[in-house]
């Protein structure tokens, strides 16, 4: 009834008007609390309001502005943008990039993939990549399942569900959570913490998955008990434990000064490692693993703004053919004579950087010109002040907890089943 307000988790529930209150109010709750699964299925029955809510949560991408989809990959979505909706001398094109594996706050798994296809026309506020809970730009908190109201041998007594093989089998429920484990080395009164291959009463089995500054590879698949980060922490002589007391009254060796107090898995935890991240306190050398991570990540960002940038002149270079060929010149490179019209020949034959010395002969085409390598020429040198305050961010030390001369971030990515 247009009288009646209900929430729009409420308003996610089918058939609302013929729910008991209570039981509307438990499963509209429950909603709230749904965990992202691995292949998000929009409902066949739905309320109409599923997109709206998916849209207005913020976890679809949507286009900012009309086009056509020029490039698609998993990470990155290329538009470019209708004639009508660029700012002049504007190079027009959208770059979207998207969320791939971070974790939530609540240790969920964010991700975003693209649902587009080269050639796709847009227009502005199309969804474009779908999110966490979402299929096809609509919400899609769970499976569509084939559901059965029946007894079957007492086993779905009380609240008990019972559900088959194949449920389980296909992962139709299963999720990716990412969780994340922190050490640090502190400066204690002993001595500094060292984040360390180097660890005492360990085999080398059991260091084999750690790099030569301790910390685990990327990739690697652990189970509870495994080290994660190897670190070692200074002791004093009063520590001795009787077995060393004793090793030391028979051999007469020194007991080893330091402990381990490496990160391990938790137990009841198994997973992949799919991202380790290393601060440094500014003024502590940094390890190789360290500046390794930052030599990958500037190289990344590098790659990523030379596509963008090859996409946008690309771009650019399209909108100028199509602004010039047909129009007559004052004259230009390769001895293009004055009054002759410019033809696609003629622009092959030119290097593209070379296209801006063309004088056309219209004052509207070569104003256009102007502008586009205006915009060319301030987007080349915003990407480079982009790298460079990057590159800065990236090499000065990290602000740290007072004593904390390093930490190190492991994330861990678990597959969780349904479980009984």
């Amino acid at each position: 009834s247009p009288a009646q307000i209900v929430s729009v988790a409420a308003s996610l529930v089918p058939f609302l008007e013929h729910d008991d209150a209570n039981r509307a109010l438990m499963g509209a709750n429950m909603q709230r609390q749904a965990v992202p699964v691995l292949r998000p299925e929009k409902a066949f029955v739905g309320t109409g309001i599923e997109r709206v809510a998916a849209i207005d949560s913020g976890t679809v991408v949507t286009a900012s502005r009309g086009g056509i989809v020029d490039y698609v990959d998993a990470t990155r979505i290329v538009v470019r943008v209708n004639d009508n909706e660029t700012q002049a001398g504007e190079v027009g094109v959208d770059i979207y990039n998207l969320i791939k594996y971070q974790r939530s706050n609540q240790n969920t798994n964010i991700h975003q993939r693209p649902i587009v296809k080269r050639g796709d026309v847009l227009a502005k506020g199309d969804v474009i990549a779908d999110g966490a809970s979402t299929d096809l730009g609509e919400l899609a908190l769970g499976q569509n399942m084939l559901v059965a109201f029946m007894p079957w041998n007492g086993y779905n007594f009380e609240d008990s569900i019972l559900i088959s093989e194949r449920v389980v089998a296909e992962d139709r429920y299963t999720s990716i959570h990412i969780e994340e484990l922190v050490v640090m080395a502190r400066d204690t009164k002993l001595g500094a913490e060292e984040i360390t291959r180097d660890i005492p009463n360990l085999s080398e089995q059991q260091l084999n998955r750690l790099d030569d500054s301790g910390i685990i590879y990327v990739g690697a698949e652990v189970q509870p008990g495994d080290v994660l980060v190897g670190k070692v922490t200074p002791k004093g002589e009063t520590t001795l434990t009787p077995e060393e007391k004793l090793l030391r009254a028979i051999f007469g060796e020194k007991a080893s000064d330091v402990k381990d107090t490496s990160l391990r898995v938790d137990q009841g935890s198994q997973g992949t490692v799919i991202d380790v991240q290393v601060f440094t306190r500014e003024g502590i050398q940094r390890d190789k693993r360290a500046q390794q991570i930052i030599d990958d990540e500037l190289k990344r960002f590098r790659l990523d703004l030379n596509d963008q940038l090859r996409i946008v002149e690309a771009d650019a270079f399209d909108r100028i053919e199509k602004l010039l060929i047909g129009k007559a010149a004052n004259g230009g490179p390769n001895k293009l004579a004055k009054g002759s019209a410019i033809n696609k020949a003629y622009l092959d034959g030119v290097e593209k950087f070379h296209w801006f010395d063309i004088r056309p002969s219209d004052e509207d085409v070569a104003s256009q010109l102007e502008s586009i390598k205006n915009a060319l020429t301030q987007t080349r040198h915003s990407f480079d002040l982009a790298f460079e305050e990057k590159r800065k961010k990236l090499t000065q030390g990290d602000e740290l907890p007072a004593g904390v001369l390093k930490m190190v971030k492991v994330y861990l990515a678990v597959k969780r089943r349904l479980q009984p």
